[in-house]
């Protein structure tokens, strides 16, 4: 009970009895796993309408073996020790293999393996 319902009462405190309460609390009792079914059901509705969104909006990068990418160059220098005015994309470099899908394994066009595996969202396909 919060403080105002002592002087003036709610509807709630004034229609209040032990049994209905007890009969109300083996109701829920009761629908407790239905109800767990249809939150379950909901949050899967959701997270089906959040990929649906993102994989609608998102363009795949369809990047193979033996292709020419460029890598960005803030993240192949964590320190960032290059300044603001140097270049963004570093490169070319050569697929040498594809680990996983969107995992790349990189070499120069010397044949010189980059000993960093890299992820297709740091590196953007080169067009001669």
């Amino acid at each position: 009970m919060i403080p105002v319902e002592i002087g003036v009462q709610s509807p709630r405190v004034v229609h209040f009895t032990e049994e209905n309460n007890e009969e109300g609390l083996r109701c829920l009792h009761d629908l407790v796993g239905e109800l767990r079914d249809k939150a379950a059901i909901r949050v899967a509705a959701y997270q089906q309408r959040v990929s649906r969104y993102y994989n609608r909006r998102v363009s795949p990068r369809p990047l193979r073996q033996g292709d020419l990418v460029l890598r960005n160059s803030a993240i192949a220098d964590p320190t960032g020790s290059r300044g603001k005015l140097a270049p963004t994309w570093e490169g070319p470099y050569k697929i040498k293999r594809v680990l996983r899908p969107g995992t790349f394994k990189l070499e120069t066009l010397g044949g010189r393996e980059i000993p960093r595996v890299w992820n297709a969202e740091h590196l953007r396909k080169y067009y001669q």
